[in-house]
């Protein structure tokens, strides 16, 4: 019985019922589909669930009648083959928690009752349902077989060629072993399911393609049909095709007996090409492997790497390479993406080439770089061998349709023997970290992986990684250091400096800083606030300021300093700006920012001054010149030489790290004017 009410009661709106049932249908959606293979978009699946929804809402309403539409709806969910292993444990989960919370169930008297017994009903019709289909499709291959074992009664002859018309025209992989599992014969549907020729797969064992986890269930399934009394196996397992990719497979088994009743073979139907199999394959295969060369992809490499760490001889172990081609941005920019790709599928039958004669895994990582894995033996080359093969190989032109011959080389990280406990994930980050090593050297085309080097290249990645949000969270800072005039001692102004103030590694300095934000480009909006502080805070006395390479060449760098020195009220004759000399000598940008900086009245100045730039001083309107770092008795006469050029063509000579006594004499001998005491 339900309970009467009014208009005036807190009765839910219709379209706050159908929110309600459309947000149960879209969550059962999303977790049924899961569980199993659905032939159907998710749109499609959520409207059908709605619908059962509907449906389950006024059994549990209905006073009668109630049973059968929640046993009509549990048969609706095995039509739409929602019968994976966990298909109707999810359908409880949702339907238990969701049913006594629809609104407009919520004011029926004996609601859980009534749910509960809906619930009861679902899972009956469901288990019926599911229990007729498995049954029908049981009895149709029972027909079939007995119709086969009938015939073979009545003629060998008949039999013979019903079967051979069977096993050749069948859409399904049909295989004929001996007791231990050996193929005695296969037809070309399960050769093409396994990718080898039929007469590759002849005299192997069905075992050697299945997945290493299910070998010894499957080995016990077979034993298990070797009593007269068991019925046909069906059974599902995983097999691995091609390359070792694994998919799940249906497999019907069934012992061929003598007159006597004794088994002599195995027939096993490998249903392997139904839609959703052929559908499993082909995204599987699309997961694993990269479309335009052909290869596995980085996720295969990695579940490959970890295969093999386990079963490597620990005589030999393996070897990791990870290639980057040399200058490939060079070749697409100039001859095109779609030479670029051509490319790419020329290194990849190159490398093939190499690796014939190995037990080797190539893979393709990710734009222009490949893995390769090598199984050594006694026989594989050296780490330097192979290296120098590889890039022989690569090396040999190609020659395009316009004539150009193109050659490529690369660079690699190398892993060489790694311990076998180690995770693929964290050898395949040693290894990239070992190749950007190798490329930063520049004259290297290989390097091998060192820990050590790792652990402090992961440090300074972290540490780069993680700046944004210590700038967020104040754990950045500006301090400042006063440039001394050295012969009376006077301060003549400030650098303005960046201090991390980090809670594990204590303070890094402002070079560190710099060295960490330049990585990411982060230094741009940081040096527009360190100028920004620098102008807020400090009253009257001139500011200077660092700039990286990259900051001195940006183009917005002119405008930056102009918004900031507008806004502060700084006057530009108050604000130094120091242009590192490689940035002078290599970019014209840089050159050019100088020059406009200085006719608006910001004065500049030249760090790391050499005689690289001494030629350029007379033609740059600078104002100063700097030293780093004390002189050895070898340099002293160059420093005093340059200091005393710069001071002749008017430049202010700054020397740093001037933090005793005897240090301002010793630059004051040499030519300095002022100093830059670090605390």
């Amino acid at each position: 019985m339900t309970v009467p009410h009014s208009e005036d009661d807190a009765w839910p709106t219709a379209q706050h019922a159908d929110r309600s049932r459309a947000s149960v249908a879209r969550k059962w959606a999303y977790l049924i589909s899961m569980t199993a293979y659905l032939p159907y978009p998710h749109q499609e699946l959520e409207q059908h669930l709605h619908a059962l929804v509907d449906l389950l809402i006024d059994a549990v309403r209905r006073d009668t009648g109630g049973q059968e539409l929640a046993l009509e709806a549990g048969g609706k969910l095995v039509e739409l083959r929602c019968v994976g292993p966990e298909s109707l444990r999810v359908t409880m989960d949702v339907l238990a928690k969701a049913l006594p919370q629809a609104p407009e169930l919520r004011h029926l008297d004996r609601l859980t009752e009534r749910v509960l017994l809906t619930m009861g009903a679902l899972t009956s019709g469901y288990s019926e349902a599911l229990r007729e289909n498995i049954q029908t499709r049981q009895e149709d291959l029972s027909r079939a077989l007995f119709k086969v074992e009938q015939e073979a009664r009545r003629t060998t002859l008949i039999a013979q060629a019903q079967f051979e018309q069977l096993f050749t025209s069948s859409t399904s992989g049909v295989a004929l072993t001996d007791l231990d599992g050996r193929f005695l014969r296969v037809n070309d549907a399960l050769a093409e399911s396994l990718q080898h020729p039929p007469a590759q797969l002849v005299g192997r064992e069905l075992f050697d393609f299945v997945h290493e986890e299910d070998v010894e269930a499957l080995r016990e399934d077979y034993r298990e049909l070797l009593d007269p009394k068991a019925p046909k196996a069906r059974i599902a397992r995983r097999f691995l095709v091609g390359a070792g990719e694994p998919i799940w497979v249906n497999l019907v088994a069934s012992a061929v007996r003598d007159s006597a009743g004794g088994p002599r073979q195995f027939v096993t139907i490998i249903e392997d090409e139904t839609d959703a199999s052929l559908l499993q394959r082909r995204m599987t295969h699309q997961t694993l492997h990269d479309a335009l060369t052909g290869l596995p992809n980085r996720q295969f490499f990695s579940t490959r790497l970890e295969k093999a760490l386990r079963q490597a001889d620990p005589a030999t172990g393996i070897t990791v390479y990870h290639l980057d081609l040399d200058g490939f941005r060079l070749i697409t920019g100039g001859f095109g993406h779609a030479t670029g790709d051509r490319l790419l599928r020329s290194v990849t039958a190159k490398l093939k080439t190499v690796l014939a004669d190995e037990t080797a895994f190539i893979a393709r990582l990710g734009g222009d770089e490949f893995g390769i894995l090598i199984e050594n033996t006694p026989s594989t080359p050296d780490v330097p061998t192979m290296i120098r093969l590889i890039n022989a190989e690569l090396s040999e032109p190609e020659y395009l349709d316009s004539g150009h011959g193109v050659g490529l080389s690369a660079t690699m990280g190398v892993a060489h023997r790694p311990a076998r406990d180690v995770e693929p994930a964290e050898l395949l980050r040693a290894v990239d970290m070992t190749l950007r090593r190798a490329q930063a050297k520049g004259h290297r085309q290989w390097e091998l992986v060192d820990s050590e080097r790792d652990t402090a290249d992961r440090k300074q990645f972290r540490l780069a990684a993680s700046m944004p949000g210590a700038w967020e969270t104040g754990e950045l800072a500006v301090v400042y250091e006063p440039l001394v005039r050295l012969d009376d001692g006077k301060i003549v102004g400030v650098e303005a400096l960046l201090q991390w103030n980090h809670p594990e590694d204590g303070k890094l300095s402002h070079r560190e800083c710099v060295s960490l934000a330049d990585r990411t480009g982060l230094i741009h909006p940081l040096g527009g606030w360190l100028l920004r502080k620098a102008c807020e805070t400090v009253p009257e006395l001139p500011i200077s300021i660092g700039l990286t390479a990259r900051q001195a060449a940006d183009p917005d760098l002119v405008g930056t300093i102009r918004e900031i020195l507008a806004e502060t009220g700084v006057e530009p004759s108050r604000l130094r700006c120091g242009f590192p000399a490689s940035a002078l000598t290599s970019c014209l940008d840089a050159a050019d920012n100088l020059k406009v900086l200085a006719e608006i009245g910001v004065r500049a100045e030249i760090r790391d001054f050499s005689e690289t730039v001494a030629a350029d001083l007379a033609e740059l309107p600078v104002e100063a010149v700097r030293f780093t770092g004390r002189a050895t008795d070898r340099t002293a006469p160059l420093l005093t030489g340059l200091a005393e050029f710069a001071r002749q063509a008017g430049a202010t000579v700054i020397a740093e790290c001037v933090n005793t006594p005897e240090d301002a004499t010793w630059w004051r001998q040499a030519g300095a004017d002022v100093g830059l005491k670090h605390s």
